[in-house]
């Protein structure tokens, strides 16, 4: 059997297995140790703890999904940044600096009526 296919279907599994035991074990620990005494919330099984970082990795989507996402927008950002003249740069941030001022003068924020 080669090498990465040991690694695959053996070692991959149970190192993820080990994972979401010890961060099981973990999320069990910390709701029982602290929720029921500061809101009142009932104590949680292993599973349901499981059960809640499944949740919570749906709802958020952790494991650094979203860090690339944002990496990759802010290079092209600073690509396009790096692509512009002088001129063009200062015409930008005056934009910004009109748009600003605008936002000040109406007395408050994005919620602020025009």
């Amino acid at each position: 059997m080669d090498n990465w296919i040991f690694w695959v279907v053996f070692v991959a599994p149970l190192v993820i297995a080990v994972f979401v035991a010890i961060g099981g074990g973990l999320v069990m620990c910390l709701w029982n140790w602290l929720l029921p005494d500061l809101f009142g919330c009932k104590q949680v099984t292993f599973w349901q703890a499981i059960g809640l970082l499944a949740l919570c990795r749906i709802l958020v989507g952790s494991l650094g999904g979203n860090i690339t996402h944002r990496s990759k927008s802010r290079k092209r950002s600073a690509d396009h940044w790096d692509g512009l003249t002088p001129e063009e740069r200062e015409a930008f941030r005056q934009g910004l600096r009109s748009r600003h001022a605008e936002t000040s003068e109406s007395g408050g924020g994005a919620g602020a009526p025009a």
